[in-house]
């Protein structure tokens, strides 16, 4: 709970991750966390820190990102959105504010993240004006067989073979949607879940593309959900085709509920309906 002489501030960001090192602050390196509460620190002149839906990596876009901080000092949305615009680079923008109940947490309220990863299978690579967002494929692919590898991830699951190990953390996701759309060369994943483990988007689009140009079958991709450790033969996609477009948020009154239930450790269902992990 936020204390009764401040107010709960939530941001919605977006961002060119090219020129980060990733959302999260290192010392010494450029980050988007960094670049925000430097800005923010100086706007509202006193220490702002930054709570976020999800810590991307190094060369990860954003279009829907959410975060939120506490503050004592007045809050007039529509003007900080102005004065946010003169203060930060061209690459990262802050594109609302708004006050939000105390209860509200950017991280453990949320109930989905939507991801796009973008690839196109044109013979000259991404165009000039989009290559710093679009992957370009070597080779084309059968996009059909990577809609039927992708179906058999969806769903409660331990996706330790995708994610890079965190220690303390779970790799037991719910993965609500994984489907690809193609427009002439351009191919587009939609990837959706309740959270995500650390690499795990680009880990599944890795995988799945390894069937889409026939280098594996989608039986390959649904059985690497019964490894215990992220998996040598999973190749990660590269981080520029990946951007966080959208984070989901419950009404207001059930956002406590939320956040008790986000920190609950999960765990697999098992056949016999106990369970495992």
């Amino acid at each position: 709970m936020v204390a009764p002489s401040t107010a709960r501030v939530r941001l919605d960001i977006s961002y060119d991750g090219t020129d980060f090192t990733g959302w999260a602050r290192q010392p010494g390196l450029r980050t988007v966390q960094g670049v925000l509460e430097e800005a923010l620190t100086k706007v509202f002149r006193e220490p702002v820190q930054l709570t976020v839906a999800g810590r991307t990596d190094a060369g990860v876009h954003a279009e829907g990102q959410v975060a939120h901080f506490d503050t004592a000092a007045e809050v007039e949305p529509g003007k900080i959105v102005h004065r946010m615009a003169r203060f930060l680079p061209k690459d990262v923008r802050i594109k609302d504010v708004r006050l939000a109940p105390p209860e509200f947490d950017a991280r453990f309220s949320a109930i989905r993240r939507h991801y796009v990863y973008r690839l196109t299978t044109a013979p000259y690579g991404a165009e000039p004006l989009q290559a710093r967002s679009i992957v370009a494929c070597r080779h084309d692919v059968d996009v059909e067989a990577m809609r039927a590898a992708s179906r058999k991830l969806l769903g409660l699951h331990n996706f330790a073979a995708f994610c890079r190990r965190r220690e303390g953390a779970t790799t037991v996701r719910e993965l609500q949607r994984f489907d690809w759309a193609r427009d002439g060369d351009l191919l587009t994943a939609a990837v959706s879940a309740d959270a995500f483990c650390w690499s795990m988007v680009r880990s599944l689009v890795g995988a799945v593309l390894a069937v889409g140009e026939g280098r594996r079958t989608p039986d390959w991709v649904g059985g690497l959900l019964q490894e215990t450790e992220r998996s040598s033969s999973v190749t990660v996609a590269p981080a520029h085709g990946l951007s966080l477009v959208a984070v989901d948020y419950p009404a207001d009154a059930d956002l406590a509920a939320r956040n008790a239930q986000t920190r609950e450790v999960r765990t697999v269902p098992t056949a016999e309906g106990c369970c495992g992990d």
